[in-house]
């Protein structure tokens, strides 16, 4: 007999766990809407070439592959096979692949849909993507996201509106402490052209990228094995720890990138953030200037953003995104700027579950279970329950005639508050008796005033 077993990095939910999901998710999404996003969806899989190629070494080999269908091998042989190399091998039996992210198919949405979407364009999209990753705490093969974008438009209002949407979901999540970490891609390729190493800019978004996973050391040594030398080295994260503090450091970090045009324009870009935040304060988070951040993902060529958990909290980022301005130029459309955030639903809710900052939910979302005394009711049950059903209450019936121990046994096991019950006695005298399964009392009620009690409790 076959063990049922789920594969690495997937999980099933029980209704709790889906009530508390969804808890998070309705903010997330009540806050997309406030903030003027409109949903979209896209297929779980795309064509390989929409996908392949647009998110760096990292994430190219976390992309999950689909076999063609049908006889992929027919026009093949053992030794040509044995001769190629994986690169070489993979386009020629996969043609589509499982979605690694939201955002490259919705750029592919926008080119698509260019002639029927109004600029600037504004989605969100809460769907699963899959990453052929290592498991562990809060990373998945198989997780949500939940995307905002904005796609054409290069104004750095954006920048600002995306830093007030985090702040606000964490205030309606009640969750204190989040850094919101801001970067620029500006200025990693200002220290590039600096240091005369502009061939090495992977290099280091790459290693950057693993500084909340790697000790500064480990990640240092790593740079000079890249090819960079110890004094780079040393200046690159000397101007790390100066951004960290952008209010007092700033004129250093202007003086800094004064020889690169491009470093210029990217201190000016923090500078724009910062003044507005600097006037008009976040209420559950704190912003952080961090040229360390880099985001690992190649389409991202402006700001970028990472979330982290509050200090007390070990645990990855819980949220992302950045701008781009090159994406939809891949599938022909040029001069459409883009930016957009991502939650992570999965550590969002490990952290609200540590910090106990779930409401209370129920693991059954019905109100009152009616209870069965045999054939002779069993219409009267069906049409009690759709008639309070229509007054917005959850109900259930017991379908079989068995004792009534095994009966309320199932209402606290569900965690039912009330059991109605309703026999030869109920039915003669034209009352329902209705029992509280907390306190154990019972009520001999009218219809009016069953729904009454129903509704208000």
């Amino acid at each position: 007999m076959q063990k049922p077993i789920l594969p690495k990095g997937t999980r099933d939910f029980n209704s709790e766990e889906l009530y508390k999901r969804n808890y998070i998710i309705n903010i997330i999404k009540d806050n997309f809407l406030r903030f003027g996003f409109n949903p979209i969806e896209t297929p779980s899989f795309e064509r390989s070439e929409t996908l392949l190629g647009k998110y760096g070494q990292e994430g190219e080999r976390l992309i999950f592959k689909i076999l063609k269908s049908g006889d992929f091998l027919k026009d093949s042989n053992v030794d040509e096979i044995k001769e190629l190399k994986y690169s070489d091998l993979s386009p020629k039996i996969v043609d589509k692949v499982l979605r690694y992210d939201l955002t490259v198919p919705f750029a592919r949405y926008v080119v698509q849909n260019q002639n029927n979407i109004t600029i600037p364009f504004k989605r969100y999209q809460i769907q699963n993507v899959w990453r052929a990753d290592r498991p562990q705490k809060g990373r998945f093969r198989e997780f949500l996201q939940c995307d905002a974008d904005v796609i054409g438009s290069k104004s750095l209002m954006q920048e600002i509106d995306f830093i007030s949407l985090f702040d606000s979901v964490f205030s309606d999540l009640k969750l204190s402490g989040c850094q919101i970490k801001i970067n620029t891609r500006k200025l990693l390729i200002a220290i590039c052209d600096i240091f005369d190493c502009q061939d090495k800019f992977t290099a280091l978004t790459n290693q950057l990228d693993k500084l909340d996973k790697l000790d500064n050391e480990v990640v240092k040594a790593n740079l000079i094995k890249a090819g960079f030398k110890q004094n780079v080295v040393n200046s690159i994260f000397d101007v790390i720890d100066l951004s960290k503090n952008f209010t007092d450091n700033s004129e250093l970090l202007k003086s800094y990138f004064k020889s690169s045009e491009i470093g210029t324009e990217g201190i000016s870009d923090i500078e724009y953030i910062f003044k507005y935040f600097s006037k008009n304060n976040l209420i559950k988070s704190e912003l952080i200037f961090d040229i360390g951040l880099a985001r690992g993902i190649d389409y991202y060529t402006g700001v970028i953003f990472e979330v982290t958990p509050p200090k007390n909290i070990s645990m990855g980022s819980l949220a992302g995104g950045g701008r781009y301005d090159d994406l939809t130029e891949i599938f022909g459309l040029k001069n459409m700027s883009g930016i957009g955030i991502s939650f992570g639903l999965d550590r969002l809710f490990l952290i609200i579950e540590e910090l106990n900052l779930f409401p209370e939910t129920p693991i059954n979302s019905v109100k009152v279970l009616i209870l069965n005394f045999g054939n002779d009711f069993s219409y009267d049950l069906i049409q009690i329950a759709n008639s309070l059903r229509k007054s917005n209450i959850n109900t259930e019936f017991y379908p079989d005639s068995v004792s009534l121990k095994k009966q309320l046994n199932y209402a606290n096991k569900n965690m039912i508050p009330y059991v109605l019950f309703y026999g030869e006695e109920e039915k003669e005298n034209l009352y329902f008796n209705l029992k509280d399964m907390i306190s154990g009392n019972q009520q001999k009620l009218s219809k009016d005033q069953l729904l009454k009690v129903l509704v208000e409790n």
